[in-house]
């Protein structure tokens, strides 16, 4: 059923990448946008141009040519190359009047801004205003701004069907992008360990290729091992087929060697499965070790075996961390989370300061 908002809507720009079609990446923004469709916003959003350039070019072209059609606008930032997108589009804006909120993403941010201090204070303090989905971004990028808006990452809870992981198979689900930061070598690895043990199990590895080479050391360790009864490959999959992959898995593994706050692992807690985790970035202020998930060092898939077998074999810890999850999950579920970006687009709006001012 939509839901509709109690108060006047205003009309809002989202720029970040919205690549869930060309790309299969299904980004925070895409879900930020269909959520205020649902409520009654009008929104546009730019850019799902898969070329990087062109994407950009989208982004400043969409933000100049369609002025008329936003009152505010939220625009992603990332480390990197796209930090650079995101000046160029606060650039447009500004030009324009109109007001912008910055969302700060990714691991590597912080990182990333200690090496630029000057344009990342510059940027962050251009905006009307600056949101995070992580206390850990909250905290490290506090030094560049200090009023920070802690605005979790949304997961719409009841599109995951729960359940109890009392007595976990080994089926286990690593869902990500093939990238050498979320390592999915390490999940091959810490699975053929588990198989000495657990001959039967199976390990899938589901999401879109990013190109750099990761995916096809993944299939040649796969063939090198003779794994390839115990191992599937599904590639990219659909925001809509998510729920039913993760319904037929117990374990999931999270292998990242940088990362912030994954909506993949939220789905996943959302679902009841038992969270693995490298301890990296954001994760350690997302997930509580030995609560509601199981944390290990980066780059050890020894260790990460030892916590599936901590999983598969200790009595009743299973289904502590699945109820714990699911917990974690709801406190970030779209119906809490949502409302907030809405009373921020309503605050900065030029319409509703005028009205209320």
């Amino acid at each position: 059923m939509t839901e509709t908002t109690a108060e006047p809507s205003v009309r809002v720009l989202l720029v970040g990448n919205f690549l869930h079609a060309a790309a299969g990446t299904y980004g925070v923004c895409e879900e930020l946008a269909l959520q205020l469709r649902q409520r009654g916003w009008t929104v546009l959003t730019t850019s799902s141009k898969r070329q990087p350039l062109a994407r950009l070019i989208d982004m400043v072209r969409t933000v100049c040519e369609r002025r008329a059609d936003y009152e505010v606008a939220q625009v992603d930032v990332y480390s990197g190359r796209a930090f650079l997108w995101a000046q160029s589009v606060c650039w447009a804006l500004r030009r324009l009047r109109r007001p912008f909120v910055l969302t700060l993403h990714g691991g590597a941010l912080p990182a990333f801004a200690r090496t630029r201090p000057a344009r990342v204070r510059a940027l962050l303090s251009s905006a009307t205003a600056v949101t995070t989905p992580s206390p850990y971004l909250l905290q490290d990028m506090a030094e560049y701004r200090s009023d920070l808006i802690l605005h979790p990452n949304p997961v719409a809870l009841d599109a995951y069907r729960f359940r109890v992981r009392s007595r976990p198979a080994p089926r286990l689900l690593w869902l990500r992008a093939f990238d050498r930061v979320y390592n999915p070598m390490m999940a091959l690895e810490a699975f053929r360990i588990v198989r000495q043990r657990y001959p039967d199990a199976h390990l899938t590895l589901a999401g879109p290729d990013r190109h750099d080479g990761t995916l096809e050391r993944v299939q040649a360790a796969i063939a090198e091992l003779a794994l390839g009864a115990h191992v599937r490959l599904t590639g990219p999959v659909a925001k809509r087929d998510v729920p039913s992959l993760l319904a037929g898995a117990d374990i999931f593994l999270n292998t990242s060697n940088v990362d912030n706050t994954p909506v993949s692992v939220l789905e996943a807690q959302a679902s009841g499965l038992c969270v693995i985790s490298t301890k990296v970035g954001g994760i350690p202020h997302m997930l509580d070790d030995g609560r509601n998930a199981l944390l290990v060092p980066a780059g050890d898939p020894a260790v990460m075996a030892a916590a599936i077998f901590r999983v598969l074999d200790a009595p009743g810890l299973a289904e502590r961390l699945s109820i714990a999850g699911r917990e974690n999950a709801r406190a970030r579920d779209c119906s809490i989370v949502i409302p907030k970006w809405e009373r921020l687009f309503r605050e900065i709006a030029p319409s509703h300061r005028q009205i209320n001012g």
